[in-house]
């Protein structure tokens, strides 16, 4: 292809119109590309166009660069590698402006360097982005390690085209029919090329993510669920939107994703996906062109009307007219008026044959235009069933394996019935066992409540009596009102009296004066004798009147005085009663509830003796928590005796205490119990030592606290020194992780390292030692199976070495790039989970080196066994692994040390292999060389010998599914001590077992 020509198609592709680009332009120029097998003509014309300063044709460039990335030759990708930076520039130059095509030339540039790195990083995918599922394997190279970090890189890409795709529909107005505008249109063109990445992107997740899910647990891969539930949520809404719109209707024929995601958690909903298949018509590989009917169809179709034409004429005028038609004057008998009437006739025909013409080709035009637009779907739907087809094979396939694996099932299911007896009949006496304990259980409860009743009808009593000593306070106050009114009234009364017998005696000695003067005057008045008379009379009466109202009031003032007395008498018989009865009540209220809190305590106990009522295993940092609840409860308890012997009157507080304290205790005893499930037998026996004898102290002084002479003796010391006691064994089973402070975690850091390395190093020497020593003493067929194990454990130790080598270069890049201006020891106390982690890490890895290589003497001395030595080589597998895991996290993705730690990792995991493989191929040959004489038996004994090794492939089979069970339960045990141990939390960073456990599955 000329220059020039692709030089002008370059040009006119991508200009300042804000139109979309033109397809005969856009395919100029990929066939350009592949011409020339490169990209050089175009960034030569695009370096001259004004890219920074002209938004549209910035994006116009963009559309262009990413149809020539997707279909052009693959090396306008390693052509392009050189202007990266000045894209991001570009990128974040238009990422300034907020408006018209500044954010979308941004976020267009920033998703073309997202994939041009990641064609660069993975170079098994085309620009196009389609492979076959063999292809996709390939691309992982079988590790599981490849496929997660594949997986990530395909969410980031993924994430880009949603991104542009989103903001394109967010900058137009959706109100109005955009899609037939060339402004419109100018935006949307792109989103075909995305609309095609995005389908390809979205099958290849779906798969990756059934195929590690087969691989890893499903804790670990959350996060990727999480993710791909965001994107699939907006891609299926972007799908079904650009689905309505009109300009795409003609262009593309886009697929709808299902109505709900994958279940990732169930393997067999592989079977179900069905990959989305984007349909470009063929009519549509042009959308500035137009269908148009070609010449040849035109001119038959004339053909065939004219045709049409004569016929009808002929068969009106008869066929003398087909050969000269307006010849008139051959036929006689016609005037002419008859003649020009005719042909008025036929111009009349004529007309409306044209116009029926003219209908037949629009609607044969039409017909056309229909027809193509069927052949495109069925095209389409062609594509759809043989996708359909091979989707079939596949799940034939699947199937055929699934029925292979369910006859292996089968099979295990008839050996698995022969001890289904055996567990049924545990099963009845277990279940016997739960009804005994359930039957216990209803009796405590039983138990319980009724001392909560006869606890309520106490405190009821007491409510009661308190009540009615209020009532008799409020009846004597009222007496001692009522007295102290009667006495103010009766001295009030008797000063009246007084006052009136004072009065009275003034009148009277005034009487006897005017007597005196009376009878003075009667010497001088007789006539006035009678008068007087009369007068001291009256006096008289009024004096006796007085003395005996006097004396009334008297008699009434010493029967009140009376009935104050009586009313006294009673009222400190009736406080005296009542002081009693209140008193008992307390007494009995105490003594109950001293009995319920020992009943509690010798529940706990009685449990403590029975290990089987335990059903869960307790931590010693919930144990110490509870002792120290403790602790505060009998500081209470003795300050509430203090006060009741202050104030036996207020019994509540003496109660309370009492009653948490019998709880309390119960939950020591109970958690001190759950603790010795976990701990090394010799603390364990301590701690139940200490919680028995934590119980019985707590009988004795609960007992002392319910004698009345014995509260002011109880003593708390023998309690107190028996929790110090449970404390000291608790913080002795503390776990180790929680003792190391933060700022010494980076020196045990490289503390560990170091001695891994070191015992790395001592394994070493160990294996040539023995290797030396084979070489001595042994021949034949041993010499060479010691040789080939000794030298592939010597390979994996030398591969270790690597790896950790590379595992110190990566963290010590982690620390430079992370720490900032704190130190390394600060930057390990602030990342503590991550630090810890890689202490874990180191030392499983220097302890599986020892432990592999005591096994490889054992085999070479001929004392070990030979899996023993293969589960040692995959335990290290499995260190290694974790440790990688831990050292990664927070690793640069783009990090050459943490590429070589990756090197390394696959250098393991293949010295592992080799070693497995020596050990497999050393035990064939050293079991070829014991193989049996069969030639001296007898036909007796031959039968004898195989019903004796049909009762040992029985006995090994169960035993084998013994250690299966008993394997998964020890792997459990350990991951759950682990994580006490090393702080290990649920979705916290680099978690060793989930690691350990995904490679084991790999293995």
């Amino acid at each position: 292809m000329d220059v020039s020509k692709m030089t002008v198609s370059i040009n006119k592709a991508i200009n300042t119109q804000e139109v979309a680009v033109k397809e005969k332009h856009a395919r100029t120029c990929i066939l350009g590309t592949h011409h020339e097998k490169g990209a050089q003509t175009f960034w030569s014309v695009v370096n001259r166009l004004p890219l920074s300063s002209n938004a549209v044709l910035c994006w116009k460039f963009c559309h262009v660069f990413h149809k020539l990335l997707r279909d052009g030759h693959p090396n306008v990708l390693k052509d392009s590698l050189r202007y990266k930076n000045e894209l991001s520039d570009m990128s974040r130059m238009w990422g300034h402006l907020s408006e018209g095509y500044g954010q979308l030339c941004s976020i267009y540039l920033k998703l073309l360097r997202t994939k041009m790195e990641y064609h660069t990083k993975n170079p098994r995918f085309p620009g196009n982005l389609q492979m076959s599922d063999r292809q996709l394997d390939e691309a992982g190279e079988s590790d599981v390690n490849n496929f997660f970090q594949l997986t990530v890189e395909m969410f980031d890409y993924l994430e880009c085209e949603l991104n542009l795709f989103q903001t394109v529909f967010n900058s137009l107005d959706m109100s109005r029919s955009v899609s037939v505008t060339t402004a419109g249109q100018c935006r949307l063109a792109p989103l075909i090329q995305v609309i095609l990445d995005c389908s390809h992107l979205y099958d290849y997740t779906v798969k990756l993510l059934f195929k590690l899910h087969s691989c890893l647990p499903a804790d670990t891969l959350q996060g990727h669920r999480d993710r791909f539930m965001e994107q699939f949520t907006k891609l299926k809404d972007l799908f079904y939107r650009s689905s309505n719109l009109q300009y795409f209707k003609r262009l593309i024929q886009i697929p709808q994703l299902p109505e709900n995601p994958p279940n990732f958690l169930r393997a067999s909903a592989l079977s179900e996906h069905i990959s989305p298949v984007v349909v470009i018509p063929a009519e549509a590989s042009s959308p500035d062109s137009e269908p148009v009917l070609e010449k040849d169809d035109l001119m038959d179709m004339d053909a065939s009307q004219q045709n049409l034409f004569d016929n009808k004429f002929d068969d009106i005028f008869g066929s003398s007219f087909s050969s000269d038609p307006f010849n008139f004057n051959s036929q006689n008998g016609v005037n002419k008026d008859e003649k020009d009437h005719l042909i008025e006739q036929l111009y009349r025909e004529l007309s409306g044959l044209k116009a029926q013409l003219e209908n037949l080709k629009t609607e044969s035009q039409r017909a056309v235009l229909q027809l193509k637009g069927r052949i495109s779907e069925l095209e389409a739907e062609l594509a759809e069933q043989q996708h359909l087809r091979q989707q079939a094979a596949d799940d034939s396939e699947f199937l055929r394996a699934e029925l292979d694996e369910l006859k292996k099932k089968r099979e295990d299911t008839e050996k698995a019935q022969r001890s289904l007896t055996e567990i049924e009949r545990k099963a009845q006496a277990n279940e016997q066992r739960y009804s005994k304990l359930k039957e216990k259980y209803s009796e405590l409860v039983q138990s319980h409540a009724d001392l909560l009743r006869k606890n309520a009808e106490v405190t009821k009593q007491v409510s009661v009596a308190r009540q009615a000593q209020v009532d008799l306070e409020r009846e004597k106050k009222e007496l001692e009102d009522s007295f102290q009114r009667l006495s103010e009234q009766a001295q009030r009364k008797t000063q009246e009296q007084t006052e009136v017998l004072e009065n009275l005696k003034q009148e009277l000695a005034t009487s006897k004066q005017e007597l005196h003067i009376v009878q003075g005057s009667l010497e001088t008045s007789a006539q006035s004798e009678e008068k007087w008379a009369t007068q001291i009379a009256e006096l008289e009466k009024e004096r006796d009147s007085l003395l005996n109202t006097m004396a009334h009031r008297e008699e009434e003032l010493s029967v009140l005085q009376k009935q104050l007395e009586d009313t006294q008498l009673k009222l400190s018989s009736t406080q005296e009663s009542m002081g009693q009865l209140a008193k008992d009540q307390r007494k009995m209220l105490l003594l109950q509830s001293r009995k319920a809190a020992e009943q509690v305590v010798q529940e706990a106990l009685r449990q403590l003796e029975e290990p089987t009522l335990i059903s869960c295993a307790g931590s010693a940092d919930h144990l110490l928590s509870t002792v120290k609840s403790v602790s505060s409860c009998i500081e209470q308890l003795e300050k509430s005796c203090s006060q009741y012997l202050a104030c036996p009157e207020d019994v509540s507080g003496l109660l309370h205490s009492v009653t948490l304290l019998a709880h309390l205790t119960s939950d020591t005893i109970v958690h001190g119990s759950t603790t010795c499930l976990r701990a090394p037998p010799e603390p364990a026996d301590s701690l139940t030592e200490a919680c028995k004898q934590y119980g019985r102290e707590t009988l004795i002084y609960l007992a002392s606290v319910g004698e009345d002479g014995a509260l002011e003796n109880a003593d708390s010391t023998a309690l107190r020194g028996c929790l110090s006691e449970i404390t000291a064994i608790g913080e002795e089973l503390l776990p180790r992780g929680l003792d190391i402070k933060q700022e010494e975690l980076g020196d045990l850091v490289d503390k560990e390292m170091a001695a891994t390395s070191a015992a790395i190093e001592t394994a070493t020497a160990r294996i040539e030692e023995m290797l030396s020593k084979s070489r001595a003493g042994d021949t034949g067929v041993k010499l060479e199976v010691n040789e080939r194990i000794l030298g592939s454990c010597t390979s994996l130790m030398q591969a270790i070495q690597v790896l950790i080598v590379a595992s110190k270069d990566l963290q010590r890049e982690i620390v430079e790039s992370g720490r900032g201006t704190a130190s390394p020891k600060e930057f390990y106390a602030k990342n503590s989970r991550w630090t810890e982690g890689l202490i874990s890490a180191s030392k499983a890895v220097g302890w599986g080196a020892t432990v592999m290589v005591d096994a490889a003497d054992l085999v070479v001395q001929g004392r070990g066994k030979f899996e023993e030595l293969m589960v040692c080589s995959h335990e290290i597998a499995a260190s290694t692994a974790q440790l990688v895991a831990a050292s990664k996290v927070k690793a640069d993705k783009d990090s050459p040390n943490l590429a070589q730690l990756q090197q390394a990792s696959r250098g393991v995991n293949q010295a592992t292999a080799a070693v497995v493989a020596s050990t497999v191929s050393g035990k064939s040959q050293i079991e070829e060389t014991d193989n049996m004489d069969f030639s001296s038996m007898t036909l007796t004994q031959i039968k004898r010998q195989e019903m004796d090794s049909q009762v040992r492939v029985l006995e090994l089979e169960n035993e084998l599914q013994k250690e299966r069970q008993k394997l998964g339960e020890l792997r459990k045990k350990h991951y759950e001590l682990a994580g006490v141990a090393e702080g290990w939390e649920e979705g916290t960073e680099a978690s060793p077992p989930a690691v350990q456990e995904a490679v084991t599955e790999k293995e």
